[in-house]
């Protein structure tokens, strides 16, 4: 197995045309892993740490933040907690504090597990994901078509992933996340919701409940044509949008969990996420926060 170590971005995109086999890696936080256990073995791996390109973050003419591939998940919550808050709280969940201080969210999107634990709020926050080959440049991916299958993506074999696109938030976001233990544990399944109070929308995010992350489109569409922003939150309105959450899901029986309580437990959490998000928009408190 060969070791590639490129400078710059350039290099980067130069070793992967030539090796498209090459698997990249950052924090290797998934990678090491299945090395250790044997359970992959590639021709070559891609060493990014060197590539000072995919470190930084910034705001765009647009309003949106640009997100390299190398910000670690530990830099997010300390850098940008406030801005994509739901992000954040996902990233707080991610390993230990070793794993944050190595794992990136485009790493994350590299994988494309559907137990990624930074997929939900990507999705719920309307992100895009840049990529990039030598031959043809630069491609923006909605994270809603970015997912195709189990560990699979929209990734072409000689592409790279540069950085994420995502708007500060609008409105209040949060994460749920059910494991089998309280910390360092692979999600059973999550949910992330993000209220777009200007757009009079919510944005949604499923994890670890089907073969890819996924939006739950159906419930989106019901609280846009049923949800009254000036008043309460009517509790027959947050137990359907808890069942049509859990109707988007299509989970498995596995170790961690049954595809029954997987269903139940996304309607949970969607209800338990948007009484959290309403109640922090209804009572100013984003507003203040955000300000």
């Amino acid at each position: 197995m060969d070791f590639l170590r490129p400078a710059t971005w350039a290099e980067a995109l130069t070793a992967k045309a030539e090796r498209p086999e090459a698997v990249p890696i950052q924090g290797g936080t998934d990678m090491m892993v299945e090395l250790n256990f044997d359970v992959r073995r590639p021709g070559a791996l891609l060493d990014l740490n060197r590539v000072a390109e995919l470190a930084g973050w910034g705001e765009e003419p647009d309003g949106r933040l640009r997100v390299g591939a190398g910000v670690t998940y530990a830099r997010l919550i300390a850098e940008l907690g406030d801005r994509l808050p739901g992000l954040a709280q996902a990233s707080r969940t991610v390993g230990s504090p070793q794993i944050r201080n190595r794992g990136t969210v485009g790493g994350n999107l590299g994988a494309a597990s559907p137990a990624g634990d930074s997929h939900p709020p990507l999705l719920a926050g309307d992100a895009v994901v840049e990529v990039e080959s030598a031959a043809r440049g630069v491609r923006m991916i909605p994270a809603a078509d970015f997912y195709l299958g189990v560990k699979r993506s929209a990734l072409e074999a000689d592409e790279l992933i540069r950085a994420f696109w995502m708007s500060p938030a609008s409105g209040p976001q949060y994460f749920s996340k059910v494991g089998t233990r309280n910390a360092m544990v692979i999600a059973v399944c999550s949910f992330a919701i993000a209220l777009h109070p200007g757009e009079r929308r919510v944005g949604t995010g499923i994890g670890s409940a089907a073969p890819t992350p996924r939006r739950a489109v159906a419930a989106e569409e019901f609280l846009a044509a049923e949800l009254d922003w000036e008043a309460r939150l009517d509790p027959a309105v947050l137990a359907r949008f808890g069942e049509l959450a859990a109707g988007a899901a299509s989970p498995i029986d596995d170790v961690r969990g049954t595809a029954g309580y997987r269903r139940h437990a996304i309607a949970v959490m969607a209800r338990r996420t948007l009484t959290w998000a309403w109640n922090e928009f209804r009572s100013g408190h984003f507003e203040r926060r955000a300000g």
